[in-house]
């Protein structure tokens, strides 16, 4: 299920995390005024998987936790 982000939720959030650059700099471009200070983390993975992908399952397992709030 997809949920269309919104600069609610952008203020909402400590930290984002983002698989891409790319995403990033759309992040940072389209809700700028909305971060507020929130961290915006790149895990600089490929975002080509499938919703609950194993192996982006673990890719994630492994990113994540290198990153606490």
């Amino acid at each position: 299920m997809r949920e269309p982000l919104t600069g609610e939720l952008v203020e909402w959030a400590d930290i984002i995390f983002v698989m891409e650059k790319a995403q990033r700099a759309r992040l940072s471009q389209r809700f700028r005024r909305h971060l507020n200070g929130a961290r915006v983390i790149c895990l600089n993975i490929p975002d080509d998987f499938e919703f609950m992908d194993p192996e982006l399952i673990r890719r994630l397992e492994a990113v994540v936790p290198r990153h606490p709030p």
